[in-house]
């Protein structure tokens, strides 16, 4: 698979006026409306369907993503696509960029129902992988097997189920989902985790799940824009070396991991995409991996850090 093939686009900043990601206010009309915000959505999907980009992955509680992507997917009619989901989270900021909640978190069987049923009236049979968002240790999914079931029955309708970590305890997390099965069987074919230059954390868990057979995506592979916007120094030394900006690179990085099937690019403009895209023609020797793998923080400061992002 070339590395291009190796590239997904993830929604996240897109589908909603407001995000944590750094830089990405400068990219977006001011207004944000709805209407704004679709047309910007449909410009990247274009553009990084044209590029060969055949993976997108979305969320219930991206704002309006799901919605977005499907009137793309009606109106271009692309083939080859993969399309990943994820239910769990409850977008309720009212598309105002202000509101004290985004979003409410809840891993129940009514609230996966609830939500699948959402999910399919707006993707419809276009839908391939559906995940659990933000699955941690703690969650009650792993004691509700009435929930574990439901998900389970998914395979038959030909959708793969997989699940999303974050926080400073992914790798435990992963480890304890491989081990769930239901009559018999692998609950999950895929996990979704973040990976950055900063926080590797999860690394050997992730090749864990690749081993198992778990098709392994990486998010948040530029930290939220901050190894864009702000990245370390010897990053941005790096970069200038190889001749691209220090996002291509954080990207190039995340690519030289054989497990990782699909790395997930959060672009929301053209020009941003366009930049990211660069990562496929570098070229990463030993020494260059050795000088970036010293940059990893402890995740609990990574983690917190990363709480303290402003929603924009």
């Amino acid at each position: 698979m070339t590395a291009i093939h190796r590239l997904g686009l993830g929604l996240a900043a897109l589908g909603r006026p407001a995000y944590i990601n750094v830089g990405r206010l400068q990219e977006l009309p001011p207004g944000r409306t709805v209407e704004q915000m679709r047309e910007a959505t449909w410009n990247v999907l274009d553009v990084a369907y044209g590029a060969g980009i055949r993976w997108v992955d979305a969320a219930r509680s991206y704002g309006r993503a799901e919605e977005f992507l499907g009137g793309w997917i009606s109106a271009r009619d692309p083939a080859e696509m993969t399309v990943s989901s994820k239910w769990g989270y409850t977008y309720v900021g009212g598309w105002k960029a202000d509101t004290p909640v985004h979003e409410v978190k809840e891993h129940t069987l009514d609230r996966f129902r609830v939500q699948y049923a959402e999910t399919h009236d707006l993707l419809g049979e276009h839908l391939s992988v559906y995940q659990v968002h933000s699955l941690t240790d703690e969650s009650p999914l792993f004691q509700d097997v009435a929930l574990q079931e439901a998900m389970a029955e998914l395979t038959a309708e030909g959708v793969r189920v997989g699940f999303s970590t974050s926080g400073p305890r992914q790798a435990e997390t992963i480890r304890r989902a491989l081990a769930l099965e239901v009559s018999g069987q692998k609950l999950f074919s895929t996990v979704q985790s973040t990976w950055n230059i900063l926080e590797t954390s999860a690394e050997d868990a992730l090749q864990e799940a690749h081993e198992a057979g778990l098709h392994v995506l990486l998010k948040e592979v530029l930290a939220n824009g901050r190894l864009a916007v702000e990245p370390p120094g010897e990053v941005r030394e790096l970069a200038s070396k190889k001749d691209v900006r220090p996002d291509a690179l954080a990207l190039a990085v995340a690519l030289s991991r054989p497990w990782a099937g699909t790395v997930l690019i959060g672009a929301v403009s053209p020009a941003q995409l366009e930049a990211n895209l660069a990562a496929t023609k570098v070229t990463l020797d030993g020494g260059d991996l050795e000088l970036l793998d010293g940059l990893s923080l402890p995740p609990d400061r990574y983690w917190a850090e990363r709480s303290a992002l402003p929603w924009t």
